[in-house]
């Protein structure tokens, strides 16, 4: 649909490239003046846009209303507007649209990653479907604030970042031994009388 040039170029730096592409595979059009406009299971079908400023000019009629989507990520235009004046040509240039629509997946994809409590292989499909419906278990999920990248566990940080214990002093030398040790103690023989003779080790 769009080579990896083009959305090196225009995708959100923060999305990985690989998910960037696989998101547009699964909700992108190639169709930059693409609108739906949907009420609950209604879809409202007004003439197709020639034009970006006729596209707009649909978007603002609809916006607040309706579910409108539009550009070649389908993106939500009613998302973080108080105003349908808001709505510019901007949402149906390609490079800006993937731009906006990255940026929001993007946020879409850590809510999930950080509610699966890790970035595992189910997150890209909950993400996608978040994408379609708007919804991420019953909450309106374009909405919600972006908890920002997941940290990874502590079992996953650098061998610098984990606390060594602290060094291990040398055993003392025979020499350093306490004399009144009474292991380190001469072996004593006794000698005919009583007496006793202290031997060295």
């Amino acid at each position: 649909m769009f080579d990896a040039a083009f959305l090196e170029q225009c995708a959100d730096p923060g999305v990985k490239i690989e998910i960037v592409e696989r998101f547009i595979a699964a909700v992108g059009t190639e169709n930059p003046l693409a609108i739906s406009i949907t009420s609950g299971n209604r879809i409202i079908l007004p003439g197709l846009p020639k034009t970006p400023e006729e596209a707009a000019r649909l978007a603002q009629r609809f916006v607040g209303s309706a579910v409108v989507r539009a550009g070649v990520t389908n993106y939500p235009v009613g998302v973080g507007i108080s105003d349908p004046t808001e709505i510019t040509t901007d949402v149906f240039d390609p490079c800006t649209n993937v731009r906006m629509g990255t940026v929001l997946f993007g946020k879409v994809y850590r809510i999930i990653a950080h509610a699966h409590g890790a970035d595992d292989g189910a997150v890209l499909g909950d993400a996608l479907e978040a994408w379609r419906t708007g919804q991420y278990e019953g909450t309106y999920v374009f909405a919600e604030p972006d908890p920002g990248p997941l940290q990874p566990d502590v079992g996953e940080r650098d061998d610098a970042e984990v606390e060594q214990p602290p060094p291990i002093d040398d055993p003392p030398s025979p020499s350093d031994t306490d004399p009144l040790d009474p292991n380190e103690a001469g072996i004593r023989v006794m000698l005919p009388g009583g007496m006793f003779q202290k031997e060295a080790h």
